[in-house]
């Protein structure tokens, strides 16, 4: 057995400098220029409020699939432990947990990866490349076609990338830039599919991983540079073997959970006038054929464009129900596009309320039809994800006005 020797470290030593008109070819995009404008002075005052140097030299992403997290870490020498910045929500999810095994699965890839490509003028606002398939994925993948075009990029929409919010990509893509004109050539992005350190997480991934055995070498490498990261705050050396596998250098034991004591009994409460939640209509599919192979991909009758549009209405519309004291949530939601275009098997969190519910289950099952994912022309199901962002309506603050008689 022989080992490819993919070192994490090596985006730390010195590189070669980057060309001298980066920043200035970046700039010449309206979009970048505008971000920079917008938002370099706010991203200063944060890092000197972090007693942070600016700009980084080093940075590093950790994004989390189950969490819809992405974590941003920075440094200025390569001897230094890590210290994080920013922590940022993902807005949308593709596909489910498990690594990207295929083109058209719409799996957002798990593994160890760097930012390799500036789109200042992508279709989704701002990207920034993935090097999706790396040497792991070459062989663990679809040989004909593993898929790729993998980007954290705006828009919050996807089918297998890394969505944000157009602010927040803004925001990564200033902080990437600076980095890269500093001398940083190869910005790593670890992809996990859980924060292994939350209970409730690593519980999800459990449960997928008795379903999916195959992966359990994976999310086990998986846990332990995530582990390793969190006790050292330093990347770790990774090497992957002719079988794909991922191994990492360093000696490293993942800690012992501790056991949590066992939740108290909820008192039972009984309420009235609590609308039932609707589950809509369902069909049955195996997870071979929501899985399968395909060579055209689902989309809405308004493209891109009109999905978003589609989400942002509904989002607005759920304001009226939002829980007290919340401000802002995001509610995922799975569904199943079927051969004939339509949607099926609408499937909401459990954090959405009944009546959050209903409306999401409502909404979706009256969109025109879709153009179903296909083969050569043969229509097929596909299972897609998407979050719904949802945000708190501001209160109208109403003013007493009192009138006062005037005295003759």
């Amino acid at each position: 057995m022989f080992f490819f020797f993919f070192s994490l470290s090596f985006l730390l030593v010195a590189q070669p400098a980057p060309p001298a008109d980066f920043l200035i070819y970046q700039k010449s995009f309206k979009r970048v220029d505008d971000a920079f404008f917008n938002i370099e002075v706010k991203l200063k005052k944060e890092f000197q409020e972090k007693s942070l140097p600016w700009p980084s030299k080093y940075m590093y992403i950790r994004s989390f699939k189950y969490d819809s997290e992405l974590e941003v870490w920075v440094k200025q020498k390569p001897e230094e432990p890590y210290r994080r910045f920013k922590t940022y929500k993902i807005c949308a999810l593709a596909g489910r947990l498990g690594p990207k095994r295929f083109e058209g699965d719409y799996q957002v890839p798990e593994g160890f990866y760097y930012i390799n490509q500036f789109r200042p003028n992508s279709s989704y606002h701002l990207a920034l490349g993935v090097n999706y398939p790396n040497a792991s994925d070459r062989i663990l993948s679809d040989q004909r076609r593993p898929g790729g075009e993998i980007y954290i990029h705006g828009s919050c929409v996807t089918v297998g990338c890394i969505p944000l919010t157009d602010p927040v990509i803004e925001e990564l893509y200033v902080l990437a830039a600076n980095t890269r004109a500093a001398g940083q050539d190869f910005i790593p992005l670890h992809v996990f599919p859980v924060q292994f350190k939350k209970d409730k997480s690593k519980g999800v991934l459990e449960d997928y991983l008795k379903i999916h055995p195959e992966y359990r070498p994976l999310a086990f490498n998986l846990e332990k540079v995530y582990y390793y990261f969190q006790t050292i705050k330093q990347l770790p050396n990774i090497l992957i073997n002719s079988n794909g596998e991922y191994t990492m250098l360093q000696e490293f034991t993942i800690p012992k959970r501790p056991v949590p004591p066992p939740p108290p009994t909820p008192p039972f409460v009984f309420k009235e006038n609590v609308e039932s939640r609707k589950t809509g209509v369902q069909e049955k599919y195996t997870d071979e054929e929501l899985r399968t192979y395909i060579t055209g991909y689902p989309s809405y009758a308004g493209g891109m464009d009109g999905f978003k549009k589609f989400v942002d209405d509904l989002g607005e519309d759920l304001a009226e129900f939002m829980p007290p004291g919340k401000e802002r949530i995001f509610i995922p939601v799975e569904f199943i596009v079927n051969p004939k275009g339509k949607v099926v098997n609408v499937e909401v969190d459990k954090m959405a309320n009944n009546e959050m519910n209903n409306l999401i289950i409502d909404r979706f099952q009256k969109m025109p039809p879709w153009n179903p994912a296909s083969i050569k022309e043969k229509p097929l199901p596909r299972k897609l994800s998407q979050n719904i962002v949802v945000t708190a309506k501001p209160k109208v603050e109403v003013k007493q006005v009192i009138l006062k008689e005037q005295e003759d």
